[in-house]
Order: structure tokens, then sequence, then C-alpha cells
């Protein structure tokens, strides 16, 4: 146990039984615990295998390379369809953990086989992401803003692209995109 993670236990209201718990088991498995964007994060040999984290209607323990294990059982759900990685396993109960501790320690068991054998997710390339209506119309009109936007990382390019994409409403993309606009045109990402 770290403790400079420790607070993330204590400070939990709804969750404390069970994110404590799923602690255990994770421990139990040998790895290295951090904290790591103010979460509980699980190493090994400083390659994240799972973290611990809470929403208002569950907790969860997170596979970061979750979309490469066997999900014999069918307990991993991708969060949302752009994520192509991680895969979280649900709670909302403490029994749920207790019943599922000996499958929990095999997927991490496995996620730590997945880290050592060095396999990477195959992650979808930029050109393959949908570029609103909306953007490509600026990007064709406006060549500042389409160098600018292509001289930014891959990853960049993906957060405004999903940024952009969200909105149902072309009037609610199309003040996304302005607002952005001045960000991408110094070179910044979306959260820069």
């Amino acid at each position: 146990m770290n403790p400079k993670v420790d607070f993330y236990f204590s400070k939990s209201e709804k969750w404390q039984k069970e994110i404590e718990k799923l602690r255990t088991i994770v421990l139990d498995c040998q790895l290295n615990e951090e904290l790591k964007w103010g979460v509980p994060c699980y190493t090994f040999q400083k390659s994240n295998i799972v973290l611990i984290h809470e929403f208002k209607e569950y907790c969860a323990l997170l596979f970061f390379k979750g979309a490469l294990l066997n999900d014999a059982n069918g307990i991993l759900i991708q969060q949302t369809e752009n994520v192509q990685s991680a895969r979280q396993v649900r709670f909302t109960h403490i029994q749920e953990i207790i019943d599922l501790e000996p499958v929990l320690k095999t997927y991490i068991y496995e996620a730590i086989e997945v880290e050592k054998a060095g396999l990477k997710v195959e992650l979808k390339k930029t050109k393959e992401f949908n570029v609103p209506e909306e953007f490509e119309t600026k990007l064709n009109t406006d060549t500042d803003l389409k160098t600018a936007f292509y001289a930014l990382t891959p990853g960049r390019q993906r957060g405004y692209l999903l940024h952009f994409s969200a909105p149902k409403q072309s009037k609610t993309r199309e003040s996304r995109i302005e607002k952005s606009i001045p960000q991408i045109l110094n070179g910044k990402g979306l959260d820069d």
C-alpha cells in the first residue's frame, strides 16, 4: 500500500467498502500502487495495468489494455464507442466484488502477461475519425487553419475531432469549432 493513495479510499462516501476490497484484490496480485490522475493506479514494471475509480452510479476497475484481454466471463465494458483500449468492470455492491474476486485476479494476471509480452492495442488512425461537415468546410476555406490543424499531433487532432463531433446540433458543433480556432492556430490541443 502506498500512503500517498490512502486519502482516495478514506474520502469515498458512497463506494468506500467496494474500492477498499478492489484495492486488496489488486495488491494481492503484486502490483505497485501509485497515484495517477488523482486515482489509485496499479503498475507492473512501470507500466499501467489497472486503476480504481468511482462514479456516481458505480465504482470500477479499469484495465488499460482491456481490449486485449480474453473476456471469458463477459464482464468488461467499453465506456464509450471512442475508447479504444481500456475496459471497465463496474460494481454497484460489495458482494459483486467478493463473488468475482477469483475472476478479477485471473483478469489482472492476464493483463500482466499482456504487458510482459509487449502487446499493444492497434489504435484507429486519426484519418479514420469522422471530420464533421462544419469543420471540413472551415478547413477548406481557411488554409492557415488547415495547416495548423494538420501540424498538430495525431492525439490533439483526434481530441478536436471527437469534441467537434459530439454535439447533435450543427449550431453547437459550429460554436465549438469557432471557440477552438485560436487554440488550433496557436498549435495547442483542446486541453493545453
